[in-house]
């Protein structure tokens, strides 16, 4: 998924730049206007450019397959056209021209996967030849799809309807369906698949509830609840390397990190009363009331059953600055685990993720690019923020119906 700018209608900060992690989340790829950059973080939780392309192209997709020397691009020049690159030699493997905008490209060992709207391209990534194409998809403008890491569990997972939250599941190394999953009633958000290649996690464009499913199985592991308070946009989804963790970002400028553990609220399992007694020592009463309702859940209705059964976020970092697309990942720096947060303003973020949760402590902040220099606004839109800006603030507190400034200027009809 892009994160603004370029040719990608998801980036809703025209001016933003691409940013995403690696497959493994050992190195961070950019396109900018000058061309696509990659980064690694040194062990002392710095950032270090490790390629420039300088070639003067404006990109607006990139992806790195691992820690290899292929990358993939498309440039807004030419959002139509896939190049494939040596970045080591400075060389062009090949290119590949489609019938629509490239929408995401998606990369591991064994396949490539182009998305356009309507269409997904696979191929095989030895010889670049397109091996089968899944046609005639569901309306998917914003690219929706992801393609397993893994090799022996080559999957991809894409938007089965755009009316409801299906998943469609396509083995992509025997080139046919797998199954269909019903992962919500609100269209797809994001999706997320595990290193195995054997989980895949969901969110709707309602955004209060993920989801952990077991490929191909198709059963709810986990069901976890972002929050209640106000539906917000999921832009990104990532488990840890380790499958422990899964991490989300969404249009707020809260970062939450869910913990995938046998036995888990969001497993639908009740603890032990022995365990909740623990527990609540140390997270407080609401904690405690909150098990001891899931734990009589057998007794309520279904629907409210299904709400306490629901996983809180095990921890949760605060971006200093909201407004643009996030990517996330969960990694080990020094064998310390860290929150990775890139966003589309060119600024990574570094979280330390404690083994007891709670709330992440920001390390270390990089601005690795400049972001693209945005369009001005309407002069409608310019000339409504000017006024806004010279009218004065509202009155606080209870309004007084005696006093005349609570109330704008009236003027008598002519």
């Amino acid at each position: 998924m892009s994160l603004g700018g370029g040719q990608n209608p998801e980036g809703p900060n025209a001016g933003g730049i691409f940013v995403q992690f690696n497959q493994d989340c050992t190195s961070l790829v950019a396109g900018s206007s000058s061309g696509y950059h990659l980064f690694a973080l040194t062990a002392d939780d710095g950032l270090e450019e490790i390629y420039a392309s300088r070639s003067g192209q404006d990109t607006c997709l990139v992806d790195r397959l691992f820690s290899s020397s292929l990358v993939a691009v498309v440039t807004v020049a030419a959002p139509r056209k896939l190049i494939v690159c040596h970045y080591k030699k400075g060389t062009e493997i090949c290119n590949y021209s489609y019938s629509n905008t490239i929408l995401a490209v998606k990369l591991n060992r064994s396949r490539l996967i182009v998305c356009l709207e309507e269409s997904l391209h696979i191929h095989n990534i030895r010889d670049m030849k397109i091996l089968h194409t899944i046609r005639d998809t569901p309306p998917n403008p914003r690219g929706l799809c992801a393609l397993s890491p893994c090799v022996d569990h080559c999957y991809v997972a894409y938007p089965g309807s755009s009316a409801v939250g299906e998943v469609q599941i396509f083995d992509a190394v025997h080139l046919n369906a797998k199954c269909v999953i019903s992962a919500h009633d609100s269209p797809l958000a994001a999706l997320a698949w595990s290193m195995c290649g054997r989980r895949l996690a969901t969110a709707s464009e309602r955004g209060t509830v993920i989801r952990v499913f077991a490929v191909p199985e198709r059963t709810r592991l986990y069901e976890f609840r972002r929050g209640v308070k106000r539906c917000v946009s999921i832009s990104c989804l990532a488990f840890s390397s380790c499958g422990v963790y899964l991490a989300c970002t969404s249009n707020t400028e809260t970062v939450h990190v869910f913990k995938l553990t046998e036995g888990a609220a969001g497993a639908g399992a009740a603890p032990a009363p022995e365990d909740a007694e623990a527990e609540a020592e140390g997270s407080g009463w609401m904690e405690w009331l909150q098990r001891g309702l899931a734990a009589g859940a057998g007794y309520l209705p279904q629907h409210v059953a299904d709400v306490l059964a629901q996983g809180r976020a095990f921890a949760a970092a605060r971006l200093p600055v909201t407004g643009y697309r996030a990517r996330v990942a969960i990694t080990s720096v020094a064998r310390a685990p860290r929150l990775l947060v890139a966003t589309s303003a060119g600024v990574l973020y570094v979280y330390a993720l404690a083994p007891e949760g709670g709330d992440c402590a920001l390390l270390r902040q990089h601005h690795f690019l400049e972001p693209r220099a945005a369009p001005p606004p309407p002069e409608a839109e310019r000339t409504g923020e000017l006024g806004a800006a010279l009218e004065g603030s509202p009155p606080r507190g209870p309004f007084d119906l005696r006093d005349p400034r609570h109330f704008p200027p009236m003027r008598a009809a002519e």
